[in-house]
Order: structure tokens, then sequence, then C-alpha cells
């Protein structure tokens, strides 16, 4: 008993052990309950199951607002509202992946499950270095700020570049070191293909694998910006991986609904800019405007909601009536051959 009120990352050990049970009791009741099969799911279906993560998410932040505070209550929900903003930006990496490669839907969702899967360890991964970082040195917060606000003005300024599958570092080794098929063979990642010089059976890559592997390598792209914006929040490592973690957990529901419109948010990208910049900004307004004082929790989350709902509602209103781009046909025009990775 005495082991589950220990300090751990500076929360007691009970806190980390009630939120993996239940990280580990939704994976395992969305894969072995509602997704045992392989199927496509549906726009109606992924905003329901959407609206469940959601509802947990934030049933789980009243949890940690109860048992921890008003203060780390109103970090949590600032940190989710800005991963689940910026997981918009990677679901349209996500859905070119999936395009790249001719992932059919009824595979994309499994496929995604063991994406969460790795990011739960490599978001842990990062953020214990990142928390390790600051515990040693006050100073990397500093850094952290700055980046975001270089960031944010990047993003603000940047055009819209898709990702280029093709020329992926991670894709062209694995298809020079690793026998790779040209075919899918269901949700397999590895399979006993022959040889083509000897005709033995020898175990081959199927592009599902190469879209896993790069879809997480996304993924570590976009940390880089999330992560840091978070310890701009709190450097309460128990807050940063939680909100995080919870973000995330519902993208691949809120996927299937987000890809077939995710050109109707074309604009949430400077809301996102804004935020980063605000998140940066309020580091250094802290430190040396209000004399070390906290930068108003409240505030913080309040100014962040109506950037996000503000980016989000004016998307909205001004691509209303435009038709869904077709840059996947066009890709395909232009590489008929990607498929075959």
């Amino acid at each position: 008993m005495e082991f589950l009120f220990a300090d751990w990352l500076g929360t007691p050990a009970w806190f980390w052990l009630s939120f993996l049970a239940l990280v580990v009791a939704l994976t395992a009741f969305d894969l072995g309950v509602l997704h045992k099969e392989d199927r496509e799911m549906g726009i109606g279906e992924s905003l329901k199951l959407s609206a469940f993560y959601i509802g947990i998410a934030l049933l789980f932040g009243a949890w940690v607002w109860y048992a921890r505070g008003p203060e780390p209550g109103m970090q949590y929900y600032t940190g989710f509202f800005i991963e689940k903003a910026l997981s918009i930006d990677n679901v349209f990496v996500i859905s070119l992946i999936f395009t790249y490669f001719a992932i059919p839907p009824k595979y994309q969702y499994r496929a995604l499950l063991w994406g969460i899967i790795a990011v739960i360890v490599l978001r842990g991964l990062m953020i214990a270095g990142g928390a390790a970082l600051v515990n040693e040195a006050y100073w990397v917060l500093y850094l952290f700020a700055a980046f975001l606000v270089f960031t944010g003005i990047r993003m603000f300024f940047a055009g819209d570049q898709p990702m280029d599958v093709a020329n992926n570092p991670a894709v062209r080794f694995i298809s020079r070191h690793m026998r790779v098929t040209r075919e899918l063979h269901g949700q397999r990642f590895f399979v006993k293909a022959p040889d083509p010089k000897t005709g033995k059976l020898v175990s081959a890559a199927t592009p599902l694998f190469l879209a896993l592997v790069v879809i997480n390598l996304a993924d570590l792209v976009f940390a880089v910006d999330s992560v840091p914006a978070i310890f701009a929040i709190t450097t309460d490592t128990f807050i940063v991986y939680t909100s995080n973690i919870m973000a995330i957990l519902g993208l691949r529901a809120l996927y299937f609904a987000l890809a077939a419109m995710v050109h109707r948010f074309h604009y949430l990208k400077y809301a996102l800019a804004a935020v980063l910049v605000f998140i940066g900004t309020k580091i250094f307004v802290a430190d040396f405007v209000l004399g070390g004082d906290k930068f108003p929790p409240a505030l913080s989350l309040g100014v962040t909601f109506a950037l996000i709902a503000a980016g989000v509602l004016y998307s909205l209103w001004k691509t209303r009536g435009q038709p869904e781009p077709d840059w996947p046909a066009e890709m395909e025009a232009e590489d008929p051959g990607r498929k075959d990775a």
C-alpha cells in the first residue's frame, strides 16, 4: 500500500496507475469489443465514438480538478485543447500517407491503433526527457518558449506543402534494406513471401508496415511542437503526459470524420500559430513582466480555447460550399506506381 502513495515524478503512484488502467481499458474495449473485425468506419460512427472519447477526457480532467485542485485542472484542459487542435493537422498527414500506400479504410483503424500504442510510449519518453531537462535547468523553458514563438510565426507565413511520402527517409531506407511486398496482406505487417532469386519463403514487410512507420515518424515531428507547448503551460509531468495522451487516444476515432472534411479547417492553422505564439510569450511575460508570478491559468485556458474556437468557426464559415480538393487523384496520376512500395 505504501507503494501506491509513493511519489513518482511529483505525483502519487496510484494516480499514474489509475490513468494507465484507463488507457488499457479503453484500448481493449475499442479493439476487442467495438472493432473485433476489420471494417470501414462511417462518419456517423466516427463522430459518436469521438464524442465518447472526448467525454472520457473531459471527465478525467474533472477528476484531476477535484483531486489535484483548480490550477492543475485548468492546465490539463489547456493542454488537451491544444493537442486536440494540433492533431487536425496530423489527420491531414495520416490521410496522405494512407492514400500514398493505398491502404483501404477497413485496415486503417487497426493500423492507427498500433500507431497510438507506439505514440503512448514515444510521447512518454519525450516528456520524461523534457521533464528531466527542465528539472536540471529551468532556462530550458526559455528555449521551449522561444521555439514556440518561432514555430508559430513560421506556421503563420508558411504555405501549404503536402508531405513528400515517396522521398521520406524511412520509406527509402526500409525499401532498400528490407523485402517489401507489392501488395497488402490484410492487416498483417509481415508475411512470408518467396524470394525472387531463390524461391525460398522469407520474411517481408507489407505496405501497411511502411505506412505505420511513416505515421509514427510524422507524430514525432508533430510532438516537437506539442510537447514544448504543454511544458510552457506546466512542468507537472503527470498533467503534461495525461493531457497529451487523452487527446491522442480519440484521434483514431476522429480521423474518419475529419479525413473527409479536413479541407474545411484550412484557416485553423493561423489560430494554432497564434496559440503557439501566445503560449511561448506568456513564459517571458510571467518571469520578466509579472516578476515571477504565474500567468493566470484561467486566462491561459480562456485565450487558448477562444483562439482555437475562432479558428474552427472561421474556417467552417470561410470554406462553406467549397468542394473537397482532389489531391489524392492528382498524386496517383503523377505517380501511379506509388502503391508498390
